[in-house]
């Protein structure tokens, strides 16, 4: 890369005095110097906002408490305070079961900024709206139509029997659930299960949250998992979608129970110590008016941009106005509702790539260009929401953790915002799945480059930190393949029998979806990731029930009850899983600093680096083995002229379904012998298609 042509001095000085940290920022980076003044810009648009708030709001932590007053709210005299914005409005009104559907006899009284209020009285001391009662807003339009809307504001809507669309129901129960148990530490090391409650039962339904609290948490436990991202939570009315098509965005989804049932899922995992994030989609909203936000007002432009810029073509979906003050503060309020009303711990926020650029990622490809991330392309209102976002999550809440799922690489999305940056704790390494499908589709085994998968696996901003993953649920959706699945295809429907000789293919495939997760967890990233079920190498793909499958939910199920069977082979790829994770809850290797690779090997297929003082030893040739193969390691220990190592983890075990082919009890002694630029050196055996981990034991642990 050439070197960068800095912008003026006068600008960079400037640029150093307004953003506290920025230098440290320029000095990891300096190839960001000439983006000085767009740090700048970015950190004054964030301050500035932040100041607005306080001088109109009385700070963010009232601007963020919207939930409080906007909706519906019991009053200590038993009355009911309504509160709308509905800019685009001629009339608001309150119906429902209460009234007998009389659509004007609540009508709310107009505020200024486009906020309507509605006060009503209680019925001898008892609201007149009880618990359980159906509702809906009545707009009357500027052009004089009458619309029927559920607050933006609803916290339960549901769907029953045949309706197309939901219902706002009103939530006040009286004995609502109290979380019980403390939220846990930040882990220093994250490990996350991907989840998604619906689809976590073998059972051709949907399943609950008490299912998944009952069934599905302690399986996460035992796994050593300490962390959940749960999917598709906030409410959408299209099962299918996968939860990213949001109607309601303070209602948890009704399909899986009552939202006092998700408190208990989150406070159970909370008694386990395990940290639950939620997947929150600020990126755009689904299209719905009778159940959703769109047209809230019968305007386009209520909480959505006007025209063209509102809508995303290839999501078919509404793109919210971030510089609009009720927009933030309905969004802000949303980000804190899921953390105080439900004990949520942080949040992955999805699709930012399409929040961060005007053009949203379609039909543009990232070079790495820095220009790419700079400019008139970006969307500065977005991405001060985004800050804004992390300002308050970390402020309520130090130990949360915010995750970014960008696919373009923004420079300092993962630096603080006193350096300029977005404040997000982690982004998703997007490419290394794609380069695990790409070897596996494209390539024969001993055609993989070894140089290439450690350059895409350590591939990341210095002191951004990454989640890994060598799959999540886009891999599982139909129209594309799991890692087993592509590894083993129909052969898992008939040859994952342990009474059943290994055949080539499941040989091969047991083999490789072992070495492919450790090799990812262990060098890929700060924290590691795995969608529900991928872990024992669930067969099959995913699909929600639709139009184009009969609507069936055969394939909307998770199969957990296949690790269980003592006679089939998944509980091989499951106890493997248990147990890298359970080792990196001892050693740390997620939170050690970046493995140094000592040898990429393209004969020999083999990789060896060192990270959390744990020698790797990855050959991936698929039939060589290698008898006193030399592997380099950095320190001798606490003797002069050796240290003694030995086996921790080693895939060909017999309970991870491997050929037994190394002893555990030999020891490994370094030698004072420079091998690959380590100072020292030492001999192993290492058979074709194992991972190997050693410790050296006169260090402790």
């Amino acid at each position: 890369m050439a070197a960068p042509a800095d912008c003026s001095e006068a600008a960079l000085a400037a640029a150093l005095a307004d953003v506290p940290e920025l230098g440290r920022l320029l000095e990891v980076d300096p190839y960001l110097k000439p983006f000085a003044q767009d740090f700048q810009r970015r950190y004054k648009r964030f301050t500035q906002t932040l100041n607005d708030i306080g001088e109109n709001e009385d700070g963010i932590d009232k601007f963020s408490r919207g939930y409080e007053s906007f909706g519906i709210h019991r009053c200590a005299d038993g009355g009911l305070y309504c509160k709308e914005w509905a800019p685009g409005a001629e009339g608001v009104f309150l119906t429902g079961d209460f009234n007998d559907w009389n659509p004007f006899s609540y009508p709310y009284k107009k505020l200024d900024y486009g906020k309507w209020e509605l006060y009503i009285p209680p019925n001898q001391n008892k609201s007149l709206v009880p618990h359980g009662s159906k509702l809906k807003v009545v707009i009357r339009s500027k052009s004089g139509e009458i619309l029927y809307r559920i607050s933006p504001w609803a916290k339960y809507v549901a769907r029953e029997g045949d309706n197309v669309n939901y219902d706002w129901i009103h939530w006040d129960p009286e004995h609502p659930y109290k979380l019980k148990h403390s939220r846990p530490k930040k882990p220093r090391g994250v490990r996350i299960y991907e989840s998604h409650v619906g689809i976590s039962s073998h059972e051709g339904k949907i399943a609950s949250y008490k299912h998944f609290t009952c069934n599905v948490l302690p399986r996460i436990k035992d796994l050593g998992y300490n962390c959940i991202q749960m999917m598709a939570v906030m409410e959408h009315a299209y099962y299918a979608s996968f939860g990213y098509q949001i109607t309601s965005f303070f209602a948890a989804s009704s399909r899986y129970g009552t939202p006092e049932e998700l408190k208990e899922l989150v406070d159970t995992a909370h008694s386990m110590g395990i940290t639950v994030l939620l997947d929150v989609v600020h990126s755009h909203a689904s299209k719905n008016s009778e159940d959703g936000l769109n047209m809230f007002d019968g305007t386009d432009s209520c909480y959505f941009h006007s025209g063209p810029r509102g809508n995303h073509d290839l999501w078919d979906s509404r793109l919210f106005a971030y510089s609009s003050w009720e927009v933030l503060r309905f969004l802000l309020s949303n980000i804190r509702w899921w953390l105080e009303e439900y004990g949520f711990d942080g949040f992955r926020f999805d699709g930012i790539t399409s929040m961060l650029y005007h053009h949203h990622g379609m039909g543009h490809g990232f070079s790495g260009d820095y220009h790419e991330y700079f400019g008139l392309q970006v969307d500065e209102d977005a991405l001060t929401y985004l800050m804004l976002a992390n300002h308050l999550v970390h402020t309520l809440y130090p130990d949360s953790i915010t995750i970014a799922e960008d696919v373009s690489g923004m420079p300092a999305l993962c630096c603080p915002i006193s350096q300029g940056g977005c404040g997000f704790d982690y982004r998703l390494a997007m490419a290394i799945p794609d380069k695990w499908i790409q070897l596996l589709k494209e390539f024969k085994d001993e055609d993989w480059n070894m140089g290439n998968i450690v350059h895409t696996l350590t591939n990341r901003r210095y002191l951004e930190k990454c989640i890994a993953y060598a799959e999540s649920h886009d891999q599982a959706l139909v129209g594309d393949k799991t890692l087993a699945f592509w590894l083993m295809d129909a052969e898992m429907y008939t040859n994952m029998s342990v009474l059943t000789p290994f055949t080539p293919v499941i040989d091969r495939g047991i083999q490789l979806h072992k070495m492919i997760r450790l090799i990812t967890h262990a060098l890929g990233g700060e924290g590691y990731l795995n969608f529900m079920g991928n872990e024992f190498g669930h067969p099959e793909w995913l699909d929600f029930p639709r139009k184009g499958n009969n609507e069936s939910y055969h394939y909307a199920r998770r199969q957990f009850h296949l690790t269980d069977d003592d006679l089939l082979r998944y509980k091989f790829l499951n106890n493997f899983d248990r147990d890298m994770n359970k080792l990196e809850e001892r050693f740390g290797w997620l939170s050690a600093p970046q493995a140094y690779v000592s040898e990429k090997h393209e004969d020999n297929k083999v990789i060896t680096f060192e990270r959390a003082d744990l020698l790797f030893i990855f050959n991936f040739h698929p039939s060589k083995s290698y008898t006193d193969y030399r592997v380099g390691t950095k320190s001798p220990g606490k003797y002069p002229f050796c240290c003694q190592f030995k086996i921790v983890l080693d895939s060909d075990a017999a309970e991870y379904g491997g050929h037994q082919r190394l002893d555990h009890s030999t020891d490994f002694f370094s030698e004072a012998f420079e091998h690959n630029e380590r100072p020292h050196s030492l001999l192993v055996y290492i058979p074709s298609r194992v991972a190997l981990i050693l410790q050296n034991v006169d260090l402790p642990n």
